[in-house]
């Protein structure tokens, strides 16, 4: 088997999974938690047998890596009988910004192209590097490969990524729309083409709806436009984060609450969006439940969200001069009907129907629309680890 080992290190945990790319089937997945706090563990599940959790402190991502590869070649719930058995590493790592547009093969001039990019990315990018380190380290000899959220997006035009401020200001300190969840929009949109063919998918819109939210513009199969910014804070209404706001309400938003630049970010960014809007949950599910027994904010929160997916797909279909293809995937897109539903009521100018009937699917690759919809609507499950092992493979194998 030619196996690819995919590694998603946060700044506590550490999540993967071990491809097999001659089908791209899932040998086995895992996830360790809490990294460097009380209560860290390891849970790890193969595919053809029972899950193993470990609780054992892990003080840095180091040990936890460590444990990862223990379990992988381990007599009893290992699936492999070596390192041998792994013949590259893909990493996601969030932010490339201009630098990096593809994924790349990791040495050290990468590694330091990364920390370059830390002071845009200061929550992921330095987790994603220990990571990284941490298996060129423990598994000498087996090529390391950077597979950037903000790749997909570099194909994007100078009038879409520019913000209307001097132009010094881009060119001294790189302050432009970035777009984020790009490995996601290439999985959405590839599969789009591959499933109904490139003629019929010259235009699609990728949907990814989950705790964090973006939507891209694909055209011929490279990124337009997307929502995401600088951050992944502006664009749509989210989980937790505001989304789109009158860049004249954050220092308004600093006096009247009395906060400091750091405290409104955290504010905008954990405090905000639905849960902010409905002072219940930033879980759909609940908003929801919450909804249906009359919770009014919590219906508005829903309309909040729904509104400007909306109001992106429609402005998405004018950049393009129309659509063909709208796909949504993530957590919410692939299993919230009543969202894909509302999102799409108002749409109909554009010649879009939803069969209610088809509508009703969680999770897996389908047509949603009517057969006479001038647009397809697709549910289309996205599988970051699975580009990022294609990616991977496609550099070292």
């Amino acid at each position: 088997m030619v196996n690819v080992l995919v590694i998603n290190a946060g700044s506590s945990s550490v999540k993967y999974q071990l491809i097999n790319m001659e089908d791209e089937s899932v040998i086995a997945k895992g996830l360790v938690e809490r990294i460097g706090m009380e209560g860290s563990a390891l849970t790890h599940t193969p595919a053809n047998g029972e899950k193993f959790k470990l609780e054992k402190p892990m003080n840095n991502h180091g040990e936890a890596i460590e444990e990862v590869i223990k379990a992988l070649v381990d007599k009893d719930h290992g699936v492999i009988e070596d390192l041998s058995g792994i013949k590259a590493i893909g990493h996601r790592v969030l932010h490339g910004g201009e630098r990096f547009t593809q994924p790349t093969i990791v040495d050290d001039e990468v590694l330091d192209g990364i920390r370059d990019y830390i002071e845009l990315g200061p929550l992921h990018n330095p987790a994603n590097i220990k990571g990284i380190e941490t298996c060129m380290e423990l598994m000498p000899g087996i090529p390391n490969v950077a597979v950037f959220d903000t790749a997909f997006h570099q194909t994007m035009p100078d009038y879409a990524y520019l913000y209307a401020i001097p132009y010094h200001v881009y060119e001294d300190h790189k302050v432009r729309k970035y777009g984020f969840h790009g490995t996601s929009h290439r999985y959405i949109s590839q599969t789009v083409i591959e499933t109904l063919g490139a003629e019929n998918a010259k235009r699609i819109i990728t949907c990814h709806l989950g705790n964090g939210s973006s939507i891209a513009a694909v055209e011929n199969g490279k990124c337009v436009d997307t929502t995401m910014g600088l951050s992944p804070l502006e664009g749509l209404v989210m989980g937790t984060r505001s989304g789109d706001i009158d860049a004249a309400a954050v220092p308004y938003l600093m006096k009247k609450l009395g906060m400091d630049a750091d405290e409104t970010l955290n504010y905008l960014n954990k405090k905000s969006g639905v849960l902010g809007i409905s002072g219940v949950s930033s879980d759909f599910r609940d908003l929801e439940a919450a909804a249906a027994e009359g919770n009014k904010m919590a219906q508005t929160a829903l309309n909040m969200f729904n509104y400007r997916i909306r109001k992106y797909i429609g402005a998405y279909a004018a950049a393009m001069g129309g659509v063909d293809v709208i796909a949504f995937a993530g957590g919410i897109g692939e299993n919230d009907m009543q969202v894909r539903k509302a999102c799409m009521e108002g749409l109909e100018f554009l010649g879009v129907e939803i069969d209610d009937e088809k509508n009703a699917v969680r999770g897996k690759n389908a047509v949603i629309s009517t057969d006479n919809s001038k647009v397809k609507v697709m549910v289309v499950p996205t599988n970051e680890e699975v580009m990022i092992a294609r990616e991977t493979a496609g550099l070292c194998l």
